[in-house]
This record gives structure tokens, sequence and C-alpha cells, in this order.
């Protein structure tokens, strides 16, 4: 048979194929594109930076790039500090990093907090990389560190970081965070971390930036509790974030009540869902800011004295709705009002142990549908529309 035992080429065809084979097969394994080298370059450039904050080594953080932000973050007391490169835009000499920062205050967060971070960077002629610019991500609130340089003061219950702040001012407020914490452990009980982060930023527009918020959303409010929400034991600590516009405007009194409100917050994170409708979550933590104050209903909820007084007494308990930020100041008010109302009756009629029973019931159904009803049968013996009516009764007799 023609062909029998004859030894024929490859042919130019097989030779393609051959060298395709070749090259799949270094790609395949081993062979690493361009962008992959660099981007492990970035990596272990951030990862020298980041060591030079924990060790704080300037001089090495210079190593690495710009040094501005250096002298902003090295009085913050960092357990960890380290960035992840998850993507590298490049081009040419110059390539733009987005990475998470993740990050631990030493003796505060038992976890890291992380947050997205854009960084430029270039690259000089012997191909060394270095750090021209780290900012936050779009969408992404700022950290302390980038609208200043943070000064600290330690409490005894308490850590302060703040910019643009005297010395004096931020110890006024670690001195309001250390009456609070005893005043919510009275109240709540000691199984939470029992200390707090408070951060001051310079203005109201500060205070926005750190939450990736217009400033018109928060004009008026003295502070705000940020946090993860039915958070374990591995979640970071909680981070109490003050305006310092309306918290200059406030009384001694009235500085303490917004302070110990947001530390329970802080106290009631892990207890605190979906299931937890705003009129309990924030009716509670002004429960216990006004504890012991003495203040009197008229004196704590005039915008709804005022409602009260001309007939308008509340239909139903105030909606989360009621609790936007939307401008209208009296809504919002009526709300915060009618939510501490509501507490203050379950404390007097039924006791405080049974209020924090019935919080911390209401938490435990972790959806909203038939968690307040289900926690007022077990807990209170009562239903919702009878809860209701006796809330509108004491609205009558405290307020008319």
């Amino acid at each position: 048979m023609a062909g029998r035992g004859r030894a024929r080429g490859p042919g130019v065809l097989g030779l393609c194929l051959l060298l395709v084979s070749l090259l799949v097969c270094l790609v395949g394994c081993g062979g690493r594109p361009t962008s992959d080298h660099a981007k492990a370059d970035v990596q272990r450039v951030l990862d020298r930076r980041a060591a030079a904050v924990l060790d704080h080594d300037q001089g090495a953080y210079a190593a690495t790039g710009a040094a501005a932000g250096y002298a902003a973050v090295r009085a913050v007391p960092l357990a960890a500090w380290s960035y992840r490169v998850t993507a590298l835009h490049r081009s040419g000499d110059t390539a733009t990093a987005d990475a998470e920062l993740s990050y631990r205050v030493d003796g505060y967060d038992k976890a890291p907090v992380t947050t997205a971070r854009v960084l430029r960077l270039t690259r000089d002629g012997a191909g060394r990389w270095s750090v021209a610019s780290d900012r936050p991500a779009t969408k992404a609130g700022q950290q302390l560190w980038d609208q200043g340089t943070v000064s600290v003061v330690r409490g005894a219950h308490s850590l302060v970081l703040g910019v643009g702040q005297s010395g004096a001012r931020l110890r006024s407020f670690a001195d309001l965070a250390d009456d609070a914490v005893p005043e919510v452990s009275a109240a709540w009980g000691t199984g939470w971390a029992g200390h707090l982060v408070v951060l001051v930023p310079k203005s109201l527009e500060g205070m926005a930036g750190l939450l990736g918020s217009p400033a018109s959303s928060y004009r008026g409010i003295a502070a705000v509790t940020t946090g993860e929400t039915g958070g374990g034991a591995r979640t970071p600590a909680d981070r109490i974030i003050v305006n310092p516009d309306a918290y200059g405007m406030l009384g001694r009194v009235g500085r303490q009540v917004v302070l110990t409100h947001e530390a329970t917050h802080v106290a009631t994170r892990a207890h605190t869902n979906a299931a937890t409708p705003l009129w309990l979550s924030e009716g509670y933590a002004d429960w216990v800011g006004y504890r012991g104050t003495g203040r009197t209903p008229a004196e704590v909820a005039p915008e709804l004295q005022h409602a009260v007084t001309d007939g308008a007494v509340p239909a139903a308990l105030p909606t989360d709705g009621d609790f936007g930020f939307s401008g209208d100041a009296d809504r919002l008010a009526r709300a915060y009002e009618g939510g501490w109302l509501a507490c203050r009756m379950i404390a007097e009629r039924w006791d405080e142990v049974r209020l924090d029973a019935f919080y911390r019931a209401v938490g435990e159904h972790r959806e909203r549908s038939g968690a307040v009803e289900g926690a007022l049968k077990s807990v209170l013996g009562t239903s919702l529309a009878e809860f209701t009516a006796d809330w509108q009764g004491y609205l009558k007799t405290q307020l008319a």
C-alpha cells in the first residue's frame, strides 16, 4: 500500500499548530501578563507603606511616595493597617490602583474596618513605583485623616479623634463620653464593649465627608453613630461622629443627652436589626439619654405637645419614614419625641427590666414582620392595637 512505513513531515499547518500549542503551554505553565507583574510590584510598595505606618517609620513611609499622609495618621493608635490591590489601571509610567484599606484601632476594634481607596502611582526610570496620592474611592466615605492631622485624647472609657479642634474641646468630648458609658450600663447592662470611639471633624462638611453624604442631610443633627446592626463579636467598633456646628448650640445637659443617646446605640447594636423599628431604637436611646436628667415630657417633647394640645394626637406610632432627614424638622422632632414617650411609658407601666427585655425580644425576630407584635405579647402581655391606644392616652395625660 502506498505510503506504508514512510515518515511524513508536519507540514506548514502542523508547524503552526505546534507553535500555538507551545505558546499556550508557556502562558498556562507560568507565563504572566505584564499587568500582573505591575500589580504585584504595586502591592509590594503598599505593603511597605503599611508597615511604615505601623512601625511609625516616617523615612520608610516617604520612601514609598508622597509623605503627607503620614503626619495626618501617625497619632492614631493602630493595631493593624494593610492594603489589598483589587485592580490596577496602567498607562505607561503612571497607574491607578483600586484597593481595600483595612485597619484596626488598638484596644477598640475587634475586627478590621475596611474601606475602598484609589491610589495614583508613578514609576521612575529604574522601574520603581511610588504613591502619588491616596484618596477615598467614589461613594466611599472619607477617613478622618483625609481631612487633616488627627489629634487624639484618651478618656477612661473613650478614645476621641479630632481634626481642627483644640485639645481642650476634644477633652470635653472625652468627659461626656466617660459620663455616658456608666449611664448606659446602668440602664442596659454591662454586656457590651463599655467604651466609645468619638470622631470630631472640623465642621458639618467634615462630618458629611466621613459619612459620604451631602452636608444638607445632617444640618441640625448633633451626632450619628455608625456600625453594623446585629453585629457579633467580630464586628468593628462603632464610631460616634459629631457635628461640631450643631453641638456648639447645645447646653451642657443637651450635650450629655446626645452623647449618652449615641452611646446607647453602641451598646444595643448587637440586638438591633431589620426587625427593630426606629421608634424603638431611637426612643430607647433617648430614654437612656434623658434618664436621670429630671426633664419633663413638656420639656423634652415640645413639638408633640403642640400637636396634642391642638387635638392632633398621632393615629399610630412613628414610622421609619418619619425619622428621615427630609428637611421637615417638626415631623422629625415629633417622631423622636413619640418614640421616647413610648419607651418611657413601658418603663413606667411595666418596668425598666421589661423595657430592656422588650427591646431584645424584638431583635430576636431578625425581620420586621410580626416582631413588635410578638414581643408585645410575650414580654408585655398586650397587643399592638392596645399598646397604641395606651400610648395615645399617655400622650394626652403627659402633654395636654
